[in-house]
């Protein structure tokens, strides 16, 4: 039954970190949700979550850089990198005034600011400001947009960007909103999807199989820079034969539309 009044969506960013496969062809980082997470609880997701109030801190303006100019943009940006530093340890930042990402070394001596975040005990301008970092924003390409549809009772307004993971850091899942994490080819985790090896909810295999569209790291982030992100808010239909779960067909996704599975009285 829809709800007469929608829930407001939650601000949500999430990160597509991607390296070369070995095979020379793309991988993507993946982490498994915690059984007990309200959300996608046991589903193979892409790191990410919600924007908390700190990441719209415009302190943390001169500490960025190449920023989006609109603030909430800049903000979900800003919650990217925050949140696939807490959950997989990957941080997109600079020394200030350096044009190099933080190196492996300098990245250990930072790992314990992970479960302060994480808790809250501080904000992620303290974190830069204390360690006189930038947030590496330019290193992000916006990649899709995803508002969870009206009907339901917890909704996600979720901004997807990919981004190259610096080759010497190591990516590792939380262990507390994650369980488990795999680098994985795009058609490797369609392929276990589909086999029952894991639970891939809609929009997550939507954009991996956009993903399998490349060859490279490198070309995917070349020509999703110059793509055009369509919003993609999914409705049901109710046809003749079923309902349908459907999103526009300019987003270009692989389907824009699924005959939802009958449900026996």
């Amino acid at each position: 039954m829809t709800q007469a009044t929608p829930v407001q969506a939650v601000p949500a960013a999430t990160i597509m970190m991607l390296r070369p496969g070995a095979d020379g062809g793309i991988e993507t980082f993946m982490v498994v949700r915690h059984h007990q997470i309200d959300f996608a609880s046991g589903a193979l997701v892409f790191p990410g979550g919600k924007a908390d109030p700190a990441d719209f801190d415009e302190r943390l303006a001169e500490r960025l850089s190449g920023a989006d100019d609109e603030p909430n943009m800049r903000a979900i940006q800003v919650a990217s990198i925050r949140e696939v530093f807490e959950e997989c340890g990957i941080l997109l930042a600079r020394p200030r005034g350096s044009a190099n990402l933080v190196d492996g070394e300098r990245l250990a001596g930072l790992t314990p600011y992970r479960q302060r975040l994480n808790d809250g005990e501080l904000t992620i301008a303290q974190f830069v400001e204390q360690e006189d970092l930038e947030l590496a924003c330019d290193q992000l390409v916006h990649f899709a947009h995803w508002i969870t549809p009206d009907m339901m009772p917890k909704r996600f307004d979720t901004h997807f960007f990919l981004c190259l993971a610096p080759a010497d850091h190591l990516a590792v899942h939380d262990g507390y909103e994650s369980v488990d994490s795999v680098w994985i080819e795009p058609n490797q985790a369609v392929q276990d999807g589909a086999n029952g090896k894991f639970t891939i909810i809609f929009p997550t295999l939507r954009n991996i199989k956009k993903l399998a569209e490349f060859a490279t790291p490198e070309a995917a982030l070349a020509e999703s820079a110059k793509r055009r992100v369509v919003t993609v808010q999914p409705w049901m239909e109710d046809r003749e034969d079923g309902k349908y779960l459907c999103i526009p067909v300019e987003a270009g996704y692989d389907i824009s539309e699924e005959r939802m599975p009958d449900r026996g009285g």
